[in-house]
């Protein structure tokens, strides 16, 4: 992994793979770097460079309190600008939303690349408290508490799905994503909906999401197809469940990122 400093001080891992231009990938939440190394590799196969990320509080990367939303486009910046100054976007899941925030904020993105972003435009709503909920929860020590209330209240899992997988060897590794939790629970509330600089983008956006997926992303898509007509929105029968499938996701983004 190499690393960067983003505007506050937090130091920012990243790794590369491949050659070619730079594409971002930005994970969702309870992820670090290490979930995209797979469809970083199709990308630097495809014929471009992936680039992963520890978004804060994850992973390799550091964190610097308070928490504001623009602390991690000031982290993309710092990425994009150390991978060459200018880079395509790729963001799944609440990296999506935050891929497209960032974009709207003038970053230098060549194009964008929204995979299943958990728009809800208000048709459904959590606590607005969660994040505070979160953050008691951690400093009283109980992350993994953290963690199934973040699983229950802003994913939407299942009680079974749940406990099967508190019970895995999975959950060892989501507890000290814990804090980052915190920073996705603000960040699908602040943007709950697109605000009107994320839906006038003047670079070309592509909007993904597989089938199946989950209901509530299938109703975002649609709902983000009626916010965006100028956007292109693909369903990927490779990706399923909310997972991006690395060959198919590659070959999509590398016919539109080395087509100009």
């Amino acid at each position: 992994m190499d690393h960067t400093m983003s505007a506050d001080g937090a130091p920012i891992a990243f790794g590369r793979h491949g050659d070619g231009p730079p594409v971002v990938i930005v994970g969702g939440a309870l992820s670090a770097s290490d979930a995209a190394v797979p469809l970083a590799r199709a990308l630097g196969e495809s014929g471009l460079q992936g680039i992963t990320l520890d978004r804060r509080a994850r992973g390799e990367s550091g964190d610097v309190a308070p928490y504001a939303i623009e602390r991690e486009v000031e982290d993309l910046a710092a990425v994009i600008e150390a991978v060459g100054g200018e880079a395509a976007l790729l963001g799944h899941s609440s990296g999506a939303v935050l891929a497209h925030f960032a974009t709207a904020s003038g970053l230098p993105v060549s194009r964008l690349f929204l995979s299943e972003p958990p728009f809800s435009f208000g048709e459904r709503t959590s606590d607005p408290r969660l994040p505070d909920r979160l953050q008691r929860l951690i400093d009283d020590g109980e992350a993994a508490e953290a963690v199934v209330l973040f699983q229950r209240e802003a994913v939407g899992l299942p009680e079974q799905l749940i406990e099967q997988i508190r019970q895995s060897p999975l959950f060892a590794s989501l507890v000290p994503l814990a804090q980052s939790a915190v920073y996705d629970a603000t960040l699908t509330r602040d943007l709950a909906a697109p605000t009107v600089a994320m839906r006038e983008l003047s670079l070309p956006v592509t909007i993904l999401r597989g089938d199946p997926t989950f209901p509530v992303l299938v109703r975002a898509f649609e709902l983000l197809r009626d916010a965006m007509p100028d956007a292109e929105f693909l369903v990927v029968s490779e990706s399923r469940d909310h997972g991006m499938d690395p060959v198919a996701t590659a070959r999509i983004v590398s016919e539109r990122v080395l087509s100009g």
